[in-house]
């Protein structure tokens, strides 16, 4: 095998990649998923609670309003000002801090606060931002809260949410129709096309297309991953552990679809196989969004040795030290792909 020739058919097959609906589908599928998955289950866009406030005195309401987590507090130079964003959905309410309020009540006095709510604002943030507004008067009063809330959670402190068990659907996606379809399609398009004969006649070898056609899919999986797991705000925990984990998912997905590229003998053989072997595949991630089925199932398939030290990391907050074994075992499994690989290509260059 050759590098440089096998550098010289990936430079052409991402230089032609772009012109192709298949590249392309690869591209787009994972973000458009990631966008209507997120916009129905309010994670991408659902913004902090927005509150702005106006201050006709000097009170020192806004400063406590600043040090607020999770709440987006917005100074405001008039009320009319203030009016017209709640109006216009710019802010979920806003507060009108009339002078001298906080002497007022301070006073034991019951001076005007202007609230306003926007009717377009989540019930949700309507709450948390009148519940916000009288813990803020409360402070400037200074007396202590009538009640202390302890948050304890019931069952299991550690399940997920509907939109972090969505997350190993949508980045085990991106990594299925990059590093399987996108290399086995490219395989297979080659030899309906008989360009790969063109290409074995020349100093090429089928290893060096192997390794281009590879070296295409296992790229564009990383980084499709990677923007996948950063839409969903999963890009976090352990970068080594989550690096490492990204390339062992993406090399075992590869090596599946030089199987299949080199097995099937056209394009319709290719989405047959895809077809057929699908649900073996995508069968682990049902268990993240389910966890209430036996788990110990899913570790009966392949694939789960790749998606959950992704999940794990991202997800889960893991390091290294608590995904390293299924790592190795990943990577054992890779090892046992390579012999198939060799066989595929045999059966494929004797017929």
């Amino acid at each position: 095998m050759s590098l440089k020739h096998s550098a010289k058919i990936l430079f052409k097959d991402l230089r032609l990649g772009p012109r192709s609906p298949i590249f392309l589908f690869v591209i787009v599928m994972p973000v458009l998923m990631t966008v209507v998955i997120q916009l129905v289950f309010g994670g991408l866009f659902a913004a902090e609670p927005r509150l702005g406030i106006v201050d006709l005195g000097s009170s020192e309401l806004i400063a406590q309003a600043k040090k607020l987590d999770g709440i987006r507090v917005t100074v405001v130079k008039d009320e009319a000002t203030l009016k017209r964003m709640v109006e216009a959905n710019d802010l979920d309410a806003g507060l009108v801090l009339q002078p001298g309020f906080d002497q007022a009540v301070r006073a034991g006095e019951k001076p005007t606060l202007g609230f306003y709510i926007s009717g377009e604002s989540l019930a949700s943030n309507r709450i948390i931002l009148s519940v916000t507004a009288l813990e803020l008067v409360r402070g400037v009063e200074g007396k202590p809260a009538p009640v202390e809330v302890t948050v304890k959670t019931a069952g299991d402190a550690t399940a997920l949410t509907i939109s972090e068990r969505l997350v190993p659907l949508l980045v085990f996606y991106a990594l299925l129709i990059a590093a399987v379809f996108l290399t086995a399609f490219s395989f297979a398009e080659e030899r309906e096309r008989h360009t790969l004969s063109a290409v074995l006649v020349t100093p090429a070898s089928i290893g060096d297309m192997l390794a281009a056609k590879g070296a295409l899919g296992f790229g564009l999986a990383i980084v499709m991953s990677v923007i996948t797991l950063a839409l969903n705000g999963s890009l976090k925990g352990e970068a080594l552990a989550l690096v490492l984990a990204l390339l062992v998912a993406a090399l075992m997905l590869t090596e599946v679809g030089l199987i299949f590229g080199t097995a099937a003998k056209d394009s319709k053989g290719l989405f047959t196989l895809m077809k057929s072997t699908g649900i073996l595949f995508m069968a682990p991630v049902f268990f993240y969004l389910f966890p209430g089925w036996p788990q110990w199932i899913a570790k009966l398939f392949p694939t789960w040795w790749i998606i959950d030290p992704v999940v794990g990391v991202a997800v889960r907050g893991e390091t290294l030290g608590g995904i390293w074994w299924t790592l190795v075992v990943a990577l054992g499994i890779c090892v046992l792909l390579v012999p198939l690989i060799a066989l595929t290509t045999s059966r494929m260059q004797s017929t």
